[in-house]
């Protein structure tokens, strides 16, 4: 697949201290993803910056910035069984050797929780597994309407 040049730095200059989560949910067109599932308190989407095809990510619907203190227990299993549902779509719908998640962010930027529910493909090399699959500064470069098929096939494995 064809890639492009991915500059985190200059994604966060452009988010000027917005939420793109909450402005996603509020309908800021800026913010547009592909929404593949969404509830009364959880959303999942397609990450707009793919190291992985398939790359998902899932949030809590309301602002939470502590990946479990802002959470009650029952809160924080129901959102994993969304993370594990999801996880599963991803699974199927893309081939997938290893399925990576993990709850990325920091204080800086990406502040609202969120999963990133990541597929390696099979064949990857050993040295470009793990971290170096997700932290490589090239992201997948996938129009609308790849974009689109993918978001489809996954909503159908979710329904």
């Amino acid at each position: 697949m064809k890639t492009r040049r991915y500059d985190p730095a200059e994604v966060n200059r452009r988010l000027n201290g917005r939420c793109f989560i909450c402005e996603m949910l509020a309908g800021n067109p800026e913010y547009r993803h592909h929404i593949v599932f969404q509830d009364e308190t959880t959303v999942a989407f397609l990450s707009k910056y793919p190291q992985l095809y398939g790359y998902t990510l899932v949030a809590p619907r309301r602002h939470v910035e502590q990946v479990s203190a802002d959470f009650t227990e029952a809160e924080y299993i129901d959102l994993q069984r969304i993370v594990f549902r999801v996880g599963e779509a991803v699974r199927r719908a893309v081939p997938t050797e290893r399925l990576y998640i993990l709850s990325l962010g920091s204080e800086a930027a990406n502040r609202h929780v969120h999963w990133h529910v990541a597929p390696l493909p099979p064949g990857v090399p050993l040295e470009q597994q793990q971290y170096a699959a997700l932290s490589r500064n090239e992201i997948l470069d996938l129009n609308e309407s790849e974009m689109s098929a993918l978001a489809a096939r996954l909503k159908a494995e979710l329904s």
